[in-house]
């Protein structure tokens, strides 16, 4: 059985560290956060890969090559000039994708739910897709997905922010099954988000959409803060917060942060939850908390940053971003 990795989106939320990178292909413990997808899906047993691209697809290729490393063999579906949206990139990726069932997954997570047993629930119901789901317990803002019965019934609002009173609400976790009866809603040559092109007339069809809850553990790395908070909560010692080649002076203070490779932290200078992309030099003395720090040419080279982005300040030759 294929899987297609969703690596092509712009990274909106995760700038100004996707400056020169796509989303999936920033480092994770040191690793390209893409690489733990594969090797998942690997372990999982899907072994044939599919990933799209746009966004900076070199540093894809870069990350994953022909995915022997990983342990999957890999084929790249590229979305040019537009960005295709999740419909658009299954339509572009049809004839790699084949006549049977595949899973797709975004390339921006890390997770250990078990996708043998999301395949009983799937081929046990007999669905033309099957949506893998989770219990928002904290409420975060995603989209509350409606069932009964496990099926897919429809699709809500954010949840209200009140965790512990009432069950959870449930989320999507990115991860679906789908059969190629999919393609039959899947408008060709467009861009279309899989919700509005296929989820929805599909539901007004009248066909059969299975969801598999899982309580195993899933995290996504969209935004900033929860890159830092997710790289601190799974790390096992520093090691796997400090890139290569990395110099931090005697007298520097560097604490819940998260430094790439050929970074300089200088004398006397104070990091608190940081995130310090390649190359950066911290100058001597300096303070900073709560934001992400990259080169300031790499965000002058990218060109206007994307919508979704927060907003940052130059500071000499860095670009300084709160973290959101």
């Amino acid at each position: 059985m294929k899987a297609m990795i969703l690596a092509a989106g712009l990274g909106s939320r995760l700038h100004p560290l996707t400056a020169d990178r796509t989303k999936p292909a920033v480092p994770f413990h040191g690793r390209p956060l893409v690489g733990y997808v594969a090797e998942y899906l690997a372990r999982q047993g899907f072994t044939d890969v599919v990933v799209n691209l746009h966004h900076q697809p070199e540093s894809v290729r870069a990350a994953l090559g022909d995915g022997s490393s990983f342990g999957v063999q890999i084929r790249y579906s590229e979305e040019f000039p537009e960005l295709l949206g999740t419909s658009g990139a299954l339509d572009r990726a049809r004839p790699l994708l084949g006549d049977g069932t595949f899973i797709t997954i975004n390339g921006k997570l890390i997770t250990n739910i078990d996708l043998r047993r999301a395949l009983e629930t799937h081929r046990s119901s007999g669905a033309i897709a099957t949506m893998i789901l989770k219990p928002n317990v904290r409420r975060e803002k995603f989209t509350e997905i409606l069932t009964y019965d496990g099926r897919l019934s429809g699709f809500g609002g954010m949840p209200a922010s009140e965790p512990g009173k009432g069950d959870a609400p449930l989320m999507f976790t990115g991860i679906q099954i789908l059969e190629p009866d999919v393609f039959d809603y899947v408008p060709e040559g467009v861009r279309s988000d899989i919700v509005g092109s296929f989820y929805r007339p599909a539901l007004d069809a009248g066909e059969n959409i299975a969801v598999h809850v899982s309580e195993e553990d899933w995290h996504e790395l969209s935004t900033t803060r929860r890159y830092l908070d997710i790289s601190l909560a799974m790390s096992k010692d520093e090691s796997d917060l400090i890139g290569g080649d990395v110099s931090v002076a005697e007298s520097a203070k560097v604490s819940d942060s998260v430094l790439w490779n050929r970074v300089t932290v200088g004398a006397g200078a104070t990091l608190r939850r940081v995130v310090v992309g390649d190359d950066v030099v911290i100058p001597k003395g300096a303070a900073f908390e709560d934001v992400v720090i990259v080169r300031a040419e790499l965000v002058r080279a990218a060109g206007e940053p994307p919508d979704k982005s927060a907003a940052g300040e130059f500071d000499g030759e860095n670009y300084i971003v709160p973290l959101t």
